[in-house]
């Protein structure tokens, strides 16, 4: 090969050499950042920083001061507290302000919120026993429960109603304002027949009771005795029902009455029977904060009625709002209710409550 031939093809391979590089992709330099730009990054967190960051709660919207959720709830929580205060001579004391008395619960002590005397309505329900063991008495029950009607109730805000116990319970009278409507019920009566389902009975006046507004109040003309209800209706299913419901009963009992009308004496046979009547009758009264009256005659029977209208007239209702009213639900709360400064005085009230389950 020549001299000149070798020249050329060296000149040739140069120039593809160069054109080659020439057709090569040079990388872009790193651009300089630039402090008005801000980077458009997206940040997806990990499940630990995403619980890690605050949660946002919404605040419900307050209910409006008419709307009846709250109001509920208030009056589900109230606990009235029917109170009778009595001098030693067994005088009723009225001039007792809030501030007078003392208020525990479970033995702590607890505030009272409010004070009325006897503006609450009544809502009664007379319970006589018309079973063959009372009728000798009948007659003169009749007629003192109609002066009874006719002291107690008022008519512009005051119910009542009747019922009879015998074998079974009857509802002689439905709640009423019209007294002489009551008193035919009474005189109505059929006679005195039949087994006494008394406790069986003061259940089913109770469910009657429970839905009526104001005070409830059950008075109870009968002998005490028992004979025939329900094996699984105990004093103390009894006595729960009436607590639950925020019942006081009154007793008006009958078994002296009928000892001093066939012997001229007060106490007859001390039997098994008579006596667990009586325990029964003081149990529940006294649980409730009523009372038991025992008259031997027409007077003293007049007078029973006549005290127990009196005591409803001259009761103190004192309101009482628990700080916790949902813990222990469904447990009994214990009450002890005094006056300040009044050794000599006598209270009766309710022993207790249940707290509503819900």
């Amino acid at each position: 090969m020549t001299f000149g031939l070798k020249l050329i093809l060296i000149l040739t391979a140069a120039a593809a050499s160069v054109a080659a590089q020439s057709a090569r992709i040079k990388p872009s330099p790193t651009p300089t950042p630039n402090p008005n730009l801000r980077p458009s990054v997206i940040f997806v967190p990990t499940i630990q920083q995403a619980d890690m960051r605050p949660k946002i709660v919404a605040t419900p919207t307050p209910k409006a001061a008419d709307e009846s959720e709250d109001i509920i709830k208030v009056e589900n929580a109230l606990v009235p507290i029917p109170a009778s205060v009595l001098d030693q001579f067994g005088r009723a004391i009225t001039n007792l302000k809030l501030q007078d008395f003392e208020l525990m619960v479970n033995g702590r002590p607890a505030e009272v919120a409010e004070i009325t005397r006897s503006e609450t309505p009544i809502r009664l329900a007379l319970l006589f026993d018309n079973s063959s063991s009372v009728q000798i008495a009948r007659e003169f029950e009749k007629e003192a429960a109609i002066k009874f009607f006719r002291r107690v109730i008022q008519p512009d805000k005051d119910l009542a109603a009747l019922f009879s116990v015998a074998d079974a319970t009857r509802l002689e009278q439905p709640f009423t304002k019209n007294i002489p409507s009551l008193t035919q019920a009474i005189q109505s009566f059929p006679e005195p027949k039949g087994a006494t389902a008394l406790l069986d009975g003061i259940i089913e006046v109770t469910d009657y009771l429970r839905n009526a507004d104001g005070r409830r109040v059950l008075v109870i003309v009968s002998d005490g005795e028992d004979t025939i209800s329900d094996y699984s209706t105990t004093l103390e299913k009894v006595v729960k029902n009436l607590q639950l419901t925020n019942t006081q009963v009154y007793v008006v009992k009958t078994k002296d009455f009928e000892n001093f009308k066939r012997t001229g004496q007060r106490l007859g046979n001390a039997n098994i029977r008579a006596l667990e009547a009586e325990r029964r009758m003081i149990e529940i009264t006294k649980q409730t904060g009523g009372s038991v009256y025992s008259p031997i005659d027409e007077q003293e029977l007049d007078d029973a009625f006549r005290q127990i209208s009196a005591e409803l007239a001259q009761q103190y209702i004192l309101s009482y709002y628990p700080d916790d009213p949902t813990a222990d639900r469904g447990q009994f709360r214990q009450i002890s209710l005094g006056v300040k400064n009044r050794p000599n005085v006598t209270v009766r009230t309710r022993q207790g409550y249940y707290v509503p389950k819900k």
